[in-house]
């Protein structure tokens, strides 16, 4: 009775089960291990900022979720360097680090892991983060806003970035992640980048219904 699905969903096999035995595109609009069409918008909103992907380096300072998972997997094809900051190297990557060292090599962008926010802010374009207390881990707050502890995103984190830097976060946020000063910055992007998810979604909806092709020019890769 639908043309299409977008799901929202905690187990990524829900979505590949939806997938397999549906006869229309199953779209993943969220999933505890990706969350692909976000990271559509983030990277609209940073080639309408920047005009161009190619050799920009996105710095994730948060937790090794989902969210981060659809970067790794998806920078390095558009010539994007990745530094990543989080309280632990989740051990959960180790899938994911084999496929993105693979796309590294052939594209030759690199990849950082640290559990130094600073670290991973140095020479950034663009810093990210997201919420520290996911959907489902109200229970672990108290711990994990103490595992947390020295990542929020200030004007000191974004001294060590590029002159040209910028904000991003998916939303809703919380101080605790980014400080008012570079939330509501002219530096940050957020409000665009929210206003972009529409937009990315009826564009992969478009995409998978349609013989549409795009008139604008590609992204500068």
């Amino acid at each position: 009775m639908t043309d299409a699905v977008l799901a929202r969903v905690y187990h990524q096999s829900d979505l590949e089960l939806l997938a397999k035995e549906a006869s229309i595109p199953i779209v993943n609009g969220l999933s505890d291990d990706y969350h692909p069409v976000q990271i559509l918008a983030d990277y609209l909103t940073i080639q309408e900022h920047y005009g161009h992907l190619k050799g920009l380096t996105i710095s994730w300072i948060g937790d090794g979720n989902n969210v981060l998972h659809s970067i790794m997997l998806s920078a390095a094809k558009f010539g994007m360097n990745v530094h990543i900051a989080t309280p632990k190297i989740i051990m959960e990557m180790a899938d994911i680090l084999s496929v993105v060292n693979e796309v590294i090599i052939t594209s030759g962008t690199k990849l950082l892991m640290t559990n130094d926010p600073l670290e991973a802010a140095r020479g950034a374009n663009v810093l990210v983060t997201d919420t520290w207390v996911s959907m489902g881990q109200e229970e672990e707050k108290k711990k994990r806003l103490q595992d947390f502890k020295g990542y929020q995103i200030t004007m000191q984190t974004a001294k060590l970035a590029a002159p040209n830097w910028t904000f991003l976060h998916c939303l809703p946020r919380k101080p605790e992640e980014v400080d008012d000063e570079v939330f509501y910055s002219p530096k940050s992007l957020v409000f665009q980048e929210a206003e972009n998810r529409k937009w990315t979604i009826m564009g992969v909806m478009v995409s998978l219904l349609t013989d549409y092709s795009p008139q604008m020019p590609r992204p500068t890769f």
